[in-house]
């Protein structure tokens, strides 16, 4: 057996534990002070290991940086790792979720998305420190605490500690039951769409309203065409609203629309397009309001040359790995937008994300922390 795998097959049950512990951490996105206790339990745990640096946040959680003290007398470049300790689940949630271990799984909320990915990055460090396996470059574990809702505080810090690095790792939840990891990940955003018409009686001066639904309505049809499935360009009117009563002419009409694009390219002529709009009837008046807020994660030469050596090194570990590409987005969008090689979906092998049936296989544990400690190392 691998040592690196060995070592962690033995140390399964610790893992465990310290899985179950931290999930028990309630941690919804909106809630500084329950993000924040999860933070300090991790920041705890790995001031062991390295040296903690905490970004403070005044409207969301903090965020981590951990630079590991890793075996090898010189270190040249880094490798990043990247994760989350939001969850989005309100508190509460144990009472209906609680943490289990049963039939060969770990159930709780956050468990697959992304609590045991944070836990596989400090477990594969402490295999390395244990077995004193060299590392060539330093290795930087950046924990966000508002990927659930955009990384709108934590995108800074993440852009500019993937700048300074060769790679990007990653342990979010792995793709599909083979446990894949994600070369691939479509970019998303949204756009508001407000429509100001003009109000009037409905049955006694029915002729001077301009009907702001009716216009919404137009646009939300135009819009909806820019779907195209072969290419895997979705544009969903996800929240509609307007009017006031039924005998008015509606004045004011509004929708949110979620996009996700698999290219560069088509998120820029998206944004063209919604750039374009205009009113069908002149005498109402359209804002449009929006941004895609994660540019696609392309599956480049640099990345499928990530893969095939983490492909290599999950052989030596007697596992067969796969890849996707998958429809949601993560940090791993901002770094792969940099031009720097990121791997993502090394995490944990399970199913069920953001659902009541949120689960991890505890029979791959070991395995995918091993992977982790093994492209560290190689890396």
């Amino acid at each position: 057996m691998d040592p690196i795998l060995r070592y962690i097959t033995k140390r399964r049950s610790a893992l465990i534990d310290w899985i179950g512990e931290l999930a028990r951490i309630e941690s919804p996105s909106h809630d500084r002070a329950a993000v924040n206790r999860a933070v300090a339990f991790v920041a705890d745990r790995a001031a062991g290991l390295g040296h903690v640096k905490r970004y403070r946040e005044k409207a969301y959680g903090d965020h981590l940086r951990i630079e590991f003290r890793l075996p090898g007398s010189r270190k040249s470049g880094q490798v990043l790792g990247l994760g989350h300790l939001d969850t989005v689940y309100p508190l509460g949630t144990l009472q209906r979720m609680p943490v289990k271990r049963s039939k060969g799984r770990l159930w709780g909320p956050g468990i697959f998305d992304m609590k045991a990915g944070v836990a596989y990055f400090l477990f594969a460090c402490e295999a390395l420190r244990e077995l004193e396996v060299p590392v060539a470059k330093r290795f930087v574990l950046q924990l966000n605490s508002d990927e659930e809702i955009g990384s709108g505080a934590s995108r800074q810090y993440t852009e500019a500690e993937a700048k300074r690095s060769d790679a990007v790792l990653i342990a979010e939840p792995s793709a599909g039951p083979e446990g894949n990891v994600k070369t691939a990940r479509k970019g998303g955003g949204a756009y508001t769409l407000r429509v100001t018409g003009i109000a009037s009686h409905a049955g006694l001066n029915f002729e001077a309203g301009a009907n702001a639904v009716v216009e919404l309505s137009r646009q939300l049809v135009r819009i909806s065409e820019w779907t195209d499935l072969a290419r895997g360009v979705t544009v969903n009117a996800g929240t509609v609203e307007g009017g006031t009563a039924t005998n008015v002419v509606p004045e004011q009409a509004a929708a949110t629309v979620d996009i996700r694009v698999p290219r560069n390219a088509d998120a820029r002529r998206l944004e063209k397009k919604f750039a374009s709009l205009r009113p069908f009837d002149r005498r109402t008046k359209l804002t449009v309001e929006g941004s895609i807020r994660r540019p696609p994660m392309e599956r480049s030469a640099q990345i499928v040359k990530l893969f095939r050596l983490a492909q290599k090194l999950s052989r030596e570990l007697g596992t067969e790995l796969g890849e996707a590409s998958v429809g949601g987005g993560s940090d791993g969008n901002f770094t792969a937008a940099l031009g720097i090689p990121t791997l993502d979906g090394l995490g944990a092998v399970g199913e069920g994300a953001h659902s009541a049936n949120e689960n991890i296989r505890i029979d791959r544990m070991a395995d995918r922390v091993a992977l982790i400690a093994k492209l560290i190392a190689a890396l």
